[in-house]
Formats: structure tokens, C-alpha cells, sequence
């Protein structure tokens, strides 16, 4: 939907399909699983014999086994909040008001939460802001993994790349906008008000 706002900008609502998000979350699952998982695999081969993971089996069950339900959940929990407040402190960066301009909840119809920047800001800036946790999280976790042959933490950081699949969506409708383009979050849906600069 576009519309003239009767000045040097154009809005248009941009929309992310979050049905549609659960199958492009298995892509990017699978990239990310090729990307970081399939180096680990040739470099840690010995960690994947089957006396390595009898091994590794029979150390967590005797050491912490009360502690296996719980540390999945306690990583997912934190991630998530931390996933959103990544958003919030980048875009704060670019923002005029700073992070008094971000909020934070949960789409209650999709159960997804969200950061929500009430100023519009550059597309480059967006985009940023968009792309930190899944850097942060997932990406730069995913690379130490490699490097050090933790294979936790190269669970977790799939884990978190394949957690910001919407955002790579999100970011994938504004990758042929202009730099003097404008993004203003949408409040309460999945997507974004691009105001495109009809003057440049």
C-alpha cells in the first residue's frame, strides 16, 4: 500500500508474512548449519566418534544432569530478551531522542516479541539495527566455535541465526531502497513505513 504524504516523501507499508517465516526459517537453519556447521564437522572431526559423545553423554548425565533442562531454557530466555535490546541500543545510536525512542513488547496475535523504534531512521541505520543480534548472537558465537571446538556454542549460535529470520526478512524487502530513504517501524505488526525520497 503507497501513499503520497503530500511533501518530498512517498509511504509505503511493508509487511513480513510470519506464516510464511517458519519455512524460511528452516532455510536459514540450513545456511547456517552449512556455513559454520560443516567447517566444525572437517576441523573437530574426532569430537563426532562414537566414544567422544558416549563420552560426553556419560559426563553431563553424571555432573549436571539436574541441570540440563533448565540451561537450554535460561540461554533461549536471555537470547531473546538480549536479541531485542540489540535492536533497541543500535537503533539508539542513530535515533534523535536516543533509546527513549525504543519500546519493547510481545505481538500478542503472533506471540513474537519485538523493539520497536518510534522515529523514523535511514535505511543503512535500519538495517544495522536489524542485522546486530543475528551478528552478535549467532554469526560471531558461530565463528568462536569454529576457531575453539565448543560445540555448545555452535549450537547456540544456529540457534540465533536461525532466530532472526525476520529480520533477514525485513531486511530483504528494504534491500532496494535508497540511502535517503526513511524506516519507520510498524507498532504493532511485523514490518515497516518506508518513505521513499521522491527527490533524489
Amino acid at each position: 500500500m503507497t501513499e503520497d504524504t503530500g511533501d518530498t516523501y512517498q509511504k509505503e507499508l511493508l509487511i513480513i508474512d510470519l506464516q510464511k517465516a517458519n519455512r524460511y526459517a528452516f532455510l536459514t537453519l540450513l545456511t547456517a548449519v552449512i556455513a559454520f556447521g560443516v567447517p566444525y564437522y572437517a576441523i573437530w572431526t574426532e569430537q563426532f566418534t562414537a566414544a567422544h559423545i558416549k563420552g560426553t553423554f556419560r559426563q553431563l548425565t553424571t555432573r549436571y544432569s539436574y541441570l540440563l533442562g533448565m540451561i537450554p531454557l535460561l540461554v533461549i530466555g536471555a537470547g531473546i530478551v538480549l536479541h531485542e535490546l540489540i535492536h533497541g541500543l543500535t537503533w539508539s545510536l542513530f535515533a534523535r531522542n536516543g533509546h527513549r525512542s525504543m519500546r519493547y513488547g510481545i505481538l500478542r496475535k503472533y506471540a513474537t516479541p519485538y523493539c520497536h523504534c518510534k522515529e523514523p531512521l535511514q535505511v543503512r541505520h535500519y538495517v544495522l539495527g536489524a542485522l546486530m543480534p543475528a551478528i552478535i548472537l549467532g554469526i560471531l558465537p558461530a565463528i568462536a566455535a569454529v576457531i575453539t571446538g565448543n560445540f555448545y556454542l555452535l549450537v547456540t549460535g544456529i540457534f540465533f541465526i536461525m532466530a532472526a529470520t525476520g529480520d533477514f526478512m525485513i531486511i530483504h524487502l528494504l534491500r532496494n531502497e535508497k540511502r535517503g530513504d526513511q524506516v519507520l517501524d510498524h507498532p504493532s505488526e511485523a514490518g515497516c513505513y518506508i518513505y521513499r525520497n521522491v527527490e533524489c
